[in-house]
């Protein structure tokens, strides 16, 4: 942190304006380079960039964040510069050759804003969910994270076990003076109810939070030429997928991205069930039906002419929702069970995206707004300090208080690592290194 450093912060290649971004202890130094005259702090101004030798860079607007008020917590320039590759080039250039500036790594700019408490593991988090949206849901439950939903919860969490843990202190501590009221451990146990149950709400959500931040997965399943790569194709409204009348001409997974009412949902092609002697064609199944049995959603494809009753015996166990779809109904008449489609002509898509729009609605939660636990690793210490509130619940009128105060601790613990205040350092170095260089 001793470095400053810098990078661009928009995208790369021809734009009609890009971002230098420059943070750290000397950023000031910057300003003398490109001969810029002092700045208002948080105002736009209009500068020439002037080299060394005196020839013009360029006209940019600069902006200067001195700290701690500012993204990183450093004091901060940002050149709004034209963006010509050119311009960009010599700019990156000159800020390289000031002594003790360097060229930002991935996902730097958001690590010191978290180091100098500009932000929260959780909240990086958030931010970094908000730059990888594609949806409406996804924007919105980034944005609920980036803003502090899950941290001020967490938050209450910690500071009421802290409330809990200094009653029990002074149990320990006074007990013998006769100082505290013999209430405490029954008021330590009904707010250790309260939390538990409050926690438990929270966790009672599932993974819809983190369906709605990685997306519904649904495959699709069939024998060869039941239509699953021609449904991929009018789903996807693109040709995703190779369409052929010869059998098992799909062997891989072939996938695409869905914007289903603001929920992300992915689906797969696979190779068609059936039993081939063919390597490559059971790698293809054994891929599928991998994949089938953690999906979301399976849409079992028949075609019409061809049902049979049933599901084959290989899907019978998948966890996810089964729905029975009939296609090619305009090469024969509809039958049996299920959502019949013909994906060439349209006739049936309309309930077919009706009834994927409500199951992605249901397993991803109205809004997400009732899910604060976007990752697993938000899951699993939420369990975690579940079960120690409970150990300690059981033990609280059976033996010392000294061993339930560890359990409080514990639950204390695992609580604070979803905002990342201990034990969370690989967790720290995998986050920030998906950050694009900039951010």
């Amino acid at each position: 942190m001793s470095d400053t450093i810098f990078a661009v912060a928009t995208g790369r290649g021809k734009s009609g304006l890009s971002v230098v971004r420059v943070s750290g202890p000397d950023a000031a130094a910057a300003l003398e380079s490109f001969q810029i005259r002092s700045l208002i702090p948080r105002r736009a101004s209009l500068r020439r960039l002037m080299a060394r030798d005196g020839g013009v860079i360029d006209e940019a607007v600069c902006l200067w964040f001195p700290a701690p008020a500012s993204f990183t917590g450093e004091d901060t320039l940002e050149f709004h510069c034209h963006g010509a590759l050119s311009v960009v080039s010599l700019m990156l250039e000159l800020l390289g050759q000031i002594p003790g500036f360097r060229l930002a790594q991935p996902g730097e700019f958001s690590r010191r804003a978290l180091d100098n408490g500009r932000l929260d593991l959780a909240s990086a988090e958030g931010l970094s969910d908000l730059i990888d949206s594609e949806t409406e849901q996804q924007r919105r439950q980034a944005i609920r994270q980036l803003m502090g939903g899950l941290s001020r919860e967490v938050d209450g969490w910690r500071a009421e076990l802290i409330g809990v843990l200094a009653l029990f202190e002074a149990e320990l501590d006074f007990s013998d003076e006769g100082d505290v009221d013999t209430g405490v451990l029954h008021e330590a146990g009904a707010r250790l109810t309260r939390l538990r149950d409050q926690m438990a709400s929270i966790l009672a959500a599932g993974i819809r939070g983190e369906r709605v931040r990685e997306g519904i997965i649904v495959v699709l399943a069939g024998a060869p030429n039941a239509g699953k790569s021609t449904l991929l194709n009018a789903l996807a409204q693109r040709d995703v997928a190779i369409v052929s009348p010869i059998p098992g001409t799909t062997r891989d997974i072939v996938e695409a991205r869905l914007d289903l009412g603001g929920y992300p949902v992915t689906v797969l092609d696979t190779a068609g069930l059936r039993t081939s002697s063919d390597i490559v064609e059971q790698e293809g199944v054994k891929r599928m039906l991998a994949r089938a049995a953690v999906a979301d959603i399976v849409l079992w494809l028949q075609r019409a002419d061809e049902l049979q009753a049933g599901l084959p015996a290989e899907l019978e166990d998948v966890t996810g929702i089964v729905i029975p779809v009939v296609t090619q109904i305009d090469r024969a008449p509809a039958g049996g069970d299920g959502i019949a489609i013909s994906a060439l002509t349209g006739e049936g898509m309309s309930q077919l995206f009706s009834v994927l729009g409500e199951l992605s609605t249901r397993l991803a939660g109205s809004g997400g707004e009732s899910a604060l636990l976007t990752r697993a690793r938000h899951r699993e210490a939420v369990a975690e300090a579940l079960e120690s509130i409970d150990r300690a619940l059981g033990i609280l009128h059976s033996t010392g208080t000294e061993l339930v105060v560890e359990e409080v601790r514990i639950a204390m613990r695992a609580v604070a690592r979803v905002t990342g205040h201990v034990g969370v350092e690989h967790v720290l170095d995998q986050l920030f290194s998906q950050f694009c260089i900039g951010k």
